[in-house]
């Protein structure tokens, strides 16, 4: 396993180069970057189909800076001036535990001052290049495309927000041990409360600025699947905890052509430090071999697979909805079947045991169903009208 970046560079290549980058932030970086891609890819044909038209939107020319863009630039110039001295001086340290160090209370306070001092110049400077004596209105078109950026940044801090919240909710027993490490680690995060919530925040986005929001979400539905995939490529590299039940069989013969790690795994210097022999011995789980299912190259596998279903329907279903749909239900699907070889808490309701991500994915599954009875029953309301 490489928990860090700088893992896989000195067992690859023998560089060793100490660098600050958690190899699973890496493959979510990734993720977005790759979302971002494929949507804007989407939205720009859907443009060209006319699903989606420009927005105009007023936009002031020459005015000074805004004082809440000098408030704004001075806390972003105040962070960076008080934790990048430190983290520079005491850099050895800070390779060890990023998120922990970044989070931490350490920091130079005259290197805040300094930092906020010359964000607020540099925001006034720049504003006053473009000042004008009489500032004035003028109207902008807006593509849909070029919002993408801005709805990234909508997924990522409204994803890692639902991500933990789903998190907690599902380990309510670590959040009551330890609240503040259970809010603050970069680690345990549910990737259904990241999609709805992060989902739901950009589709609001969307709304908001114009746009029909059942074709944002056909836009952006084979992204996120790409995007799911690559996320689980860093869970498989870090090993952050996201693998099987235990597995002491054999590898069957006809996958003897793949390396054993894809049938049963240990997971050796994950990024948790975990023992999986003792883990499962402290859960009351048997195991003689300390291997798990490898669950996130399956996951990795089966959404590429459904990545693919979907770019290579996205031009042949001409009914908006429908593409959404197909997502919600294979992506339910997909998460059903890989729960029942991973280890989840159970929910217990009416003499049923459930996990949350059991619950969601029937949830996601029968409104993908119900959406493409809906959206082909209704498509004319959703369709421009000519």
């Amino acid at each position: 396993m490489y928990p860090t970046i700088s893992d896989a560079l000195f067992d690859l290549f023998g560089i060793n180069i100490p660098l600050p980058l958690p190899s699973f932030g890496f493959f979510v970086a990734l993720s977005f970057l790759l979302a971002a891609y494929l949507f804007t890819i989407e939205l720009k044909r859907k443009e060209t189909n006319g699903l989606l038209k420009p927005t105009i939107k007023p936009v002031v020319i020459g005015a000074p800076a805004s004082m809440q863009d000098l408030i704004l630039n001075g806390l972003f110039g105040f962070v960076i001036g008080f934790k990048l001295p430190i983290l520079v001086l005491e850099y050895s340290d800070f390779v060890l535990n990023p998120p922990s160090y970044i989070l931490s209370t350490k920091g130079i306070f005259i290197g805040g001052v300094i930092g906020a001092a010359i964000g607020v110049y540099l925001r006034k400077k720049e504003a006053d290049k473009t000042k004008l004596p009489n500032p004035k209105t003028e109207m902008v078109t807006m593509h849909a495309y070029e919002h993408v950026s801005n709805m990234t940044l909508i997924a990522a801090v409204a994803g890692i927000l639902g991500a933990k919240l789903f998190h907690n909710l599902e380990n309510l027993d670590e959040l009551m041990a330890d609240p503040f490490g259970a809010l603050t680690s970069f680690s345990g995060l549910s990737i259904y409360g990241g999609l709805i919530i992060g989902g739901g925040a950009v589709l609001f986005y969307a709304v908001r600025n114009g746009m029909k929001w059942i074709h944002v979400a056909d836009a952006c539905a084979p992204g996120l699947m790409a995007a799911y995939g690559m996320g689980r490529v860093g869970c498989q590299v870090a090993g952050d905890g996201d693998w099987g039940m235990p597995n002491d069989t054999p590898q069957p013969d006809w996958m003897n052509f793949l390396p054993d790690w894809t049938w049963a795994y240990d997971y050796p210097n994950n990024v948790l430090g975990i023992d999986l022999k003792e883990d499962f011995a402290r859960m009351g789980l048997e195991s003689l071999t300390g291997k798990a299912w490898p669950t996130p190259f399956y996951e990795t596998i089966m959404a590429s697979i459904i990545f693919a279903i979907l770019w290579s329907l996205r031009k042949k279903i001409n009914v908006p909805g429908i593409i959404f749909s197909i997502y919600l239900t294979l992506n339910g699907v997909e998460r059903f079947l890989i729960e029942q070889i991973r280890i989840n808490p159970d929910y217990n309701f009416a003499g049923m045991s459930f996990t949350q991500a059991e619950l969601i994915a029937v949830i996601l599954f029968s409104s993908g169903i119900l959406g493409m009875v809906y959206f082909n029953k209704n498509k004319n309301k959703y369709l421009p009208q000519t």
